[in-house]
């Protein structure tokens, strides 16, 4: 493994271990046996770390939804493999799914600064990948349809973040993983 997907696995254990403020230069050299400069080389800011973070964890949840709807040969079909497959991939890890979608939204300003462009662009490229895999399985209209799998994969999110929450406070929901994802994929493929 390289330097710098070391580097990223390391960063990745640390927040899901310990938390985001676990995160530091120093930690994850101390973890690698190597400097906090040599991990400065690799990933010279914060911003630049979970940017790559985060990209590598899009990229795999947008191979796992493409993956999903390869083949599929009806928008039902579709639509139910797309709804599984991307509820499994955040239900199988919530800490990820926290960190992905939740903490961009709730760290304080002045821990994060905007994206650079190349890491936006990287981020529009991949969500295009899996937004374009599932629209192009829906047919019609272009536009729509990738309207549709963008409100698809939303709807998978919410999901996810019902079940986070329950984890979160240790109050599990009335209803299963399993049955409320049918539920979902049910009432998203009756629209058809």
């Amino acid at each position: 493994m390289k330097t710098d997907e070391k580097i990223l696995k390391t960063a990745q254990a640390l927040l899901a271990s310990d938390g985001f403020g676990a995160v530091s230069f120093d930690a994850i050299g101390r973890a690698l046996g190597m400097s906090k400069q040599a991990v400065l080389y690799w990933y010279p800011s914060r911003q630049e770390l979970l940017a790559a973070m985060l990209g590598s964890w899009l990229a795999a949840e947008a191979d796992v939804a493409v993956n999903a709807v390869d083949g599929k040969d009806s928008p039902n079909a579709a639509i139910s493999a797309f709804v599984e497959a991307v509820a499994a991939f955040h239900l199988g890890d919530l800490d990820r799914f926290r960190m992905m979608y939740l903490a961009p939204q709730t760290l304080k300003a002045e821990v994060q600064a905007p994206m650079e462009t190349a890491a936006l662009d990287q981020v529009h490229a991949t969500t295009s990948r899996m937004y374009g895999a599932l629209a192009d399985r829906l047919g019609g209209d272009p536009l729509y349809a990738r309207q549709q799998a963008t409100s698809i994969h939303s709807a998978v999110l919410g999901l996810a973040l019902m079940f986070g929450l329950a984890d979160g406070i240790k109050d599990p929901l009335k209803h299963s993983q399993q049955d409320l994802i049918a539920a979902l994929v049910a009432r998203l493929t009756d629209l058809e």
